[in-house]
């Protein structure tokens, strides 16, 4: 039997799996504060592991690794190293506030949160919010999509679009059906996946190559690979110098953390806020772990193709699934483990996709529809549209992906920015900044934004340089977007909340009130 059935059926029944756990989860949604945060009943591991699973996506086992993989460790390991520090501060100083905060006011979606921290009584920060997640999370959903394409197409030889269009309707059915808790539940499982796919396939490559010596043996042969200030070029050969810039720009990749919803979402919706410390440990230890195996994987996976025991992809995204398929053909039980490999990458794939259709939901039924255009809707239709949303954004996100060509770390990190700026700022005012009000609000996430859309895709003028011609602002400063947008809307926000009037003295009282629950 070939080895691509027993793959089949390992894939099979994990996705069968997450079906069974979204149709479990439905019979507990009985109102939309359980569809979108499951009730606020998380314990910790759940919650740590969810929030994790749910942020590191694809670009955990496809785009980290073929970044390592192609370029050496350079870029990967400072980007890796940005976002673990960005997830110990974003759990240490953020999730017990805005759980505290949001249960206080009542808030379940992160737009809601900012109309009701400020006192805007006609959500106009509700209704902006809500835009600005579904312009960056379609996008951020079409990554998932992408990866699920590339998956399939790769492994069966299913035409990327149909591959794409499978692995969407799975996902929208259990998040459909289970909503938050499902998504939620399905995140824990899919952590437990996505840690078994790269532990295996580590151990694998390594074997394959005769030990972890040759591993630094043939890395060390190329220039600039294994540096952390340098990078390699695989087209030319030499290495290119990693300046202190980029290091920086690279490094703010950690910033996203403040704004991303579907991870704020999480924090609001543990049980117990004094169990965030655990949850904290727990996170921070597997996202850790997790980097390091993974840009391991991309080193390692070098080291194979220059034993010839894969070709030289040309791809470097696929590097994992094409490691996973060479492990399948050894045998029955390892195709069934190559299986569970390739689960596991559906796992980071659809651990993301999940919460992203969730939270673009929430912003378009109960943020757009009934808080800013104020339309009426029964408990029963509300549930019934959420539903709805959820088939509607992941169309539009396969659309957005329908280009087999596109790269998951790209996209990726072009909705990353656009959160980490547009979002991150506003949460942080909102926290820990007494005197923000709604205008300076509205003009950080505005700003934000914006800035990350200017800096990706308006052109150098021609003049500007003869190789960077025609390339966008970002390339040619080669600084990632986030990090000048997140200092825009930082500005925007303390400028125009100090030339406009001070809050309400009750959006004052409940800022001491909240402060107070701290203690």
């Amino acid at each position: 039997m070939s080895s691509n059935i027993y793959i089949m059926i390992a894939i099979t029944g994990y996705l069968a799996m997450m079906l069974v756990v979204g149709w479990f989860c439905s019979k507990k949604n009985n109102s939309t504060d359980d569809f979108y945060l499951g009730g606020r009943k998380l314990g910790p591991l759940m919650t740590a592991m969810s929030a994790e699973a749910s942020d590191m996506s694809g670009w955990l086992l496809m785009g980290l690794p073929g970044v390592a993989y192609a370029c050496g460790i350079a870029d990967a390991a400072w980007t890796a190293i940005g976002l673990a520090v960005g997830t110990y501060i974003n759990w240490l100083i953020v999730a017990k506030r805005i759980r505290l905060y949001t249960h206080s006011i009542d808030a379940i979606t992160i737009p809601d949160f900012f109309s009701k921290r400020y006192g805007d009584k006609k959500n106009i920060l509700c209704g902006i919010a809500a835009l600005v997640i579904l312009i960056f999370f379609v996008p951020y959903t079409a990554s998932g999509f992408a990866a699920c394409g590339k998956l399939f197409s790769t492994v069966f030889g299913i035409e990327y679009m149909t591959a794409m269009i499978i692995s969407a309707v799975v996902i929208v059915g259990y998040c459909a059906l289970g909503g938050f808790l499902a998504a939620s539940t399905t995140d824990l499982i899919q952590s437990i996946v996505m840690t078994f796919a790269l532990i295996m396939i580590l151990l694998f490559s390594i074997h394959i190559v005769g030990g972890f010596d040759t591993v630094i043996t043939n890395a060390s042969s190329l220039d600039g690979y294994l540096s952390m200030t340098a990078m390699y070029n695989a087209s030319t050969g030499t290495a290119s110098s990693y300046g202190f810039v980029t290091i920086i720009s690279t490094l703010a990749w950690g910033l996203g953390y403040f704004g991303v919803p579907h991870v704020l979402l999480r924090f609001m919706a543990i049980e117990d806020p004094n169990k965030l410390k655990e949850s904290r440990r727990i996170a921070t230890v597997w996202v850790v772990i997790s980097m390091f195996v993974a840009i391991l994987i991309g080193v390692t996976g070098y080291s194979v193709s220059s034993v010839g025991a894969i070709e030289v992809l040309a791809d470097s995204e696929n590097i994992i699934i094409v490691l996973a398929q060479l492990l399948a053909e050894n045998g029955v039980v390892l195709a069934l483990l190559g299986g569970i490999v390739l689960a596991g990458i559906l796992a980071s794939t659809m651990s993301t996709a999940d919460s992203q259709l969730l939270t673009a939901s929430s912003s378009m039924s109960q943020n757009l529809l009934q808080d800013f255009l104020g339309i009426k809707m029964t408990k029963k239709t509300t549930l019934l549209v959420a539903r709805g949303c959820v088939a509607i954004i992941a169309i539009l996100g396969v659309c957005f992906a329908s280009d087999p060509n596109s790269s998951v770390f790209g996209i990726v990190s072009f909705a990353w920015a656009g959160f980490g700026a547009a979002f991150g700022p506003v949460v942080l005012a909102a926290l820990f900044w007494k005197r923000s009000n709604m205008q300076g609000a509205l003009a950080g996430m505005v700003a934000g934004g914006i800035t990350v859309v200017i800096w990706e895709y308006v052109l150098t003028p021609i003049g500007v340089s003869m190789v960077a011609a025609g390339n966008s602002i970002g390339a040619y400063l080669t600084i990632y977007e986030l990090l000048p947008a997140f200092i825009v809307a930082c500005i925007a926000i303390v400028v125009v909340s100090l030339l406009t009037k001070a809050p309400e003295q009750a959006v004052l009282d409940k800022f001491d009130e909240v402060q107070e629950l701290l203690k």
